[in-house]
């Protein structure tokens, strides 16, 4: 039954009991009416939607004149139809609505729903054809008291302004717990309408719905990479990674830095061709012997017959691996030349590695790197490979910090802790230690007493604060089996030195010898005759110097400001700087040997009670911790410097000067790096004579001397036959007596003696024999001797 009131139209009967619960709600659309009335006298007026009190979810719609109005909330197509008019502002109504106590009323007065208070004629609609805000239902209106209109909106039934669908409303306008979230976004989609099958949706329930009708709009979802792509883009990553781009860096500015050196590395050596020839002999024997007989390391074939004479010098024997790569004379210079290149490499990469653990910048790294690896004074020590493979040092350093969470700018961070790096640290110290105790025996005691303050400084913080500093099992069984290791590498290469000393007690070092070779404090400043920018101009500085090779310590004038820069402004913390500036001030004292008060409180305590320190007769190449340590102070004022920049250039509106600003920053590196720049000569390696490749061991090459025995050494390498020649850092006596017996070769004395020793061969070098004894004698008849004479190429072969 309809109500009869004109102007609502006609309401279908309410459904009571089940067939309220099997019947959609409805929803009256806010602002259905888009258009004005069909008819030109009249006008649309406001109208007001509300949940409908009926259980069916029906609710009137007032026009503006009665018998033109239209029912907005009749069910079937028309209904559809008045939501599509309504626009998407429409909102669904749930069933759960009905059920509330609106039913109850509707039921009572006889299943309608009608309101009296008509809008008045002269009303019209705002030009969005949306309900005007204070728009508000009569007092006497029929409509449930549940169903609350928003005060500031004029929605009805807590729907929201914008049109989202509002489920059970709250008193305030707010949505109900229970909303549905389907009809959330706005759509023009109402509960209630017919699904795709015919049948209406019990409860209010949203339809299900299929793909979404803008899924064919949307991108194609990115297909999956194959694993080609994946290892692609990993080899890109690796590519532009940090220390990828270091280590490269690093090899192309060593290769930069010592041209000529690769330009015919089979046949030139860098600075000299004595003691690059016997280094590189030093890296032939050990690869070829360990491949061998690894049992006769230490025994090698010169010097014979002595023994132990592998350990009469520093063995470079970290470089064994590269040893067992090819044989000759001629691969063993391309073999000493490219480790000559990699050392350099090395050197750089691990002061960087340094400098960034301690909490240097890129740039800052960089100086430190090529200050420590390019300083000048280190362009004397061009022919002293073991001085130069001293990367091991700093790359050591950092990884120990790493691996135990330490850095000088940001201290002990216990959550960085990682024992696999220590592990590296050591592993790498112990392999810097088996190059030669040259430079590795001062490495060795700083660790030690880097160890010893560190557990000093470790237990007293605990006694000062009551608690355990994090440091962990795992950590503490790295150090002590690293540290087992290392010290076992150390006994191991000490056991054949001392030895050597216990058969040539002349061998050990004297005090005096130290004081030959002690520099004054004007070697800090003067420069070797090989740097490119200082050389010429230290020229009358070197000559007032005893002996200049080991005594020219300029570590650069660049890397002078640029400490004395970090001294004031800088990354690291005051007190660290000072410490900083300690230890340079010590390491210079100490490399000053018997200068410095004649060595009374620093060289000469080290000298008589340290192990093996007695072995050292160059004080001057601790000039490398001196170095390292004015390099990581430069590393700090250059980051400080970066730093700056860039927040100078992050504040600058606009920052046209941010990339010359930047560019700037490079200036100190550009400045160290053409500092180090060098005339190091890189003469022809003598060549090997044709009596060497095929003659019988033991043999003795004549003439002999301290520095032609090292191209003898070098010759060796063709079969490691047994040689009495040899050159080291010192002259066994019975080499002494050799080289005086043979003055008079060939004799029946010499023939005897040598026949004494076990020589079966006697190489006699036609080209070096101007001016000797052999000038005369080497074409003098043999028979009357007992032994052979044969001419082979430009040398004369005698056997014995």
């Amino acid at each position: 039954m309809t109500s009869g009131q004109p102007g609502t139209g006609n309401a279908r009967p309410t459904p009571t009991g089940a067939d309220a619960e099997s019947r959609p709600a409805t929803t009256a659309v806010a602002g259905a009416l888009t258009q004005p009335a069909r008819t030109s006298d009249t006008s649309p007026a406001e109208t007001t939607a509300g949940q409908s009190p009926a259980g069916d979810g029906g609710a009137t719609g007032v026009a503006p004149n009665g018998d033109r109005g239209a029912d907005l909330a009749t069910s079937g197509p028309a209904r559809n139809n008045a939501a599509r008019r309504g626009g998407k502002k429409g909102t669904a109504a749930k069933q759960g609505t009905a059920k509330q106590g609106t039913a109850k009323q509707a039921a009572a007065e006889g299943g309608t729903a009608t309101s009296d208070s008509a809008p008045p004629k002269d009303s019209a609609p705002p030009k969005d054809s949306t309900p005007a805000k204070d728009s508000t239902p009569a007092k006497d209106s029929d409509v449930s008291k549940d169903s609350d209109v928003s005060k500031d909106s004029g929605t009805v039934d807590g729907a929201a302004k914008d049109g989202t669908p509002a489920g059970d409303a709250t008193k305030d306008g707010e949505p109900a717990k229970d909303a549905k979230a389907g009809d959330a976004d706005g759509k023009d989609k109402a509960d209630g309408t017919d699904t795709a099958d015919g049948k209406d949706k019990a409860d209010g329930e949203a339809k299900p719905v299929g793909p979404e009708r803008w899924e064919a709009f949307a991108s194609a979802p990115e297909p999956r990479p194959s694993i080609f792509t994946r290892a692609g883009r990993a080899v890109g990553r690796f590519l532009i990674h940090e220390w990828t781009l270091a280590t490269l860096g690093a090899l192309a500015l060593a290769v930069l830095m010592t041209w000529p050196t690769l330009r015919y590395p089979r046949y030139t050596l860098p600075q000299d061709y004595w003691d690059p020839s016997l280094q590189s002999w030093q890296m032939a024997w050990s690869g070829h012997i360990l491949l061998a007989d690894p049992a006769r390391l230490w025994q090698s074939n010169t010097f014979f017959p002595e023994l132990w004479s592998f350990a009469f010098s520093d063995t470079l024997l970290g470089y064994a691996p590269a040893g067992m790569l090819g044989s000759g004379p001629e691969d063993a210079v391309l073999r000493y030349n490219i480790m000559f290149v990699l050392a350099h490499a090395l050197a750089t990469l691990g002061a960087y590695a340094l400098a960034r653990q301690l909490g240097a910048g890129r740039i800052g790294a960089a100086v430190a790197g090529v200050g420590y690896t390019y300083a000048p004074w280190l362009l004397a020590q061009a022919g002293h490979l073991h001085v130069l493979s001293n990367g091991g040092i700093p790359l050591a350093l950092a990884m120990l910090a790493r691996g135990h969470g330490w850095s000088l700018r940001h201290g002990y961070r216990p959550d960085r802790r990682h024992d696999g790096w220590v592990y590296a640290g050591w592993l790498v110290a112990a392999w810097q230690l088996s190059l030669g105790f040259g430079i590795g025996l001062p490495f060795a005691y700083f660790l030690a007493g880097a160890v010893l303050v560190a557990a000093l400084l470790f237990f007293a913080r605990r006694l000062r604060t009551g608690q355990a500093v994090p440091f962990g099992r795992r950590l503490f069984t790295a150090d002590v089996l690293g540290g087992v290791l290392f010290a076992g590498v150390g006994l191991l290469m000490a056991f054949p030195f001392f030895k050597v000393t216990e058969l040539h007690p002349y061998a050990e070092r004297t005090i005096g010898d130290v004081s030959l070779f002690s520099p004054p404090a004007s070697g800090f400043v003067t420069a070797p005759a090989e740097s490119r920018i200082w050389g010429g101009l230290h020229e009358g500085a070197r000559a007032a110097l005893p002996w200049h090779p080991e005594m020219t310590l300029l570590p650069g004038f660049v890397l002078y400001a640029l400490a004395a820069g970090g001294l004031l402004f800088s990354v690291w913390r005051l007190r660290h700087r000072l410490l900083l500036l300690a230890g340079v001030l010590v390491t210079m004292a100490f490399a000053m040997g018997t200068r410095f008060f004649d060595g009374t409180f620093t060289y000469v305590p080290l000298f008589e009670h340290l192990p093996g320190w007695s072995g050292l007769r160059t004080p001057g190449r601790l000039m490398l911790w001196t170095t390292l340590l004015l390099a990581l102070l430069a590393a700090g004022a250059v980051t400080a410097l970066t730093d700056r920049v860039r927040e100078l250039t992050a504040q600058r509106i606009p920052s046209w000067p941010g990339p010359w600003l930047r560019m700037a920053t490079l200036l100190p590196l550009l400045l160290v790096t053409v500092e180090g720049l060098n005339t190091t000569p890189h003469p022809v390696v003598p060549t090997q004579p044709a009596a060497m490749r095929s003659a019988e061991g033991p043999l003795l090459v004549l003439p002999s001397s301290q520095s032609l025995d090292q191209h003898v050494m070098l010759w060796s390498t063709s079969g490691f036959p047994d040689v009495v020649n040899g050159g080291s850092g010192f002259t066994p006596s019975q080499l002494d007596d050799v080289r005086r017996v043979s003055q008079s070769f060939p004799d029946q004395t010499s023939v005897d003696y040598l026949r004494t020793l076990g020589v079966r061969t006697v190489v006699l070098l036609r080209g070096q024999v101007v001016g000797t004894p052999w000038e005369i004698n080497i074409d003098a008849p043999v028979e009357s001797l007992g032994i052979s004479r044969q001419e082979v190429g430009e040398a004369v072969v005698y056997r014995l």
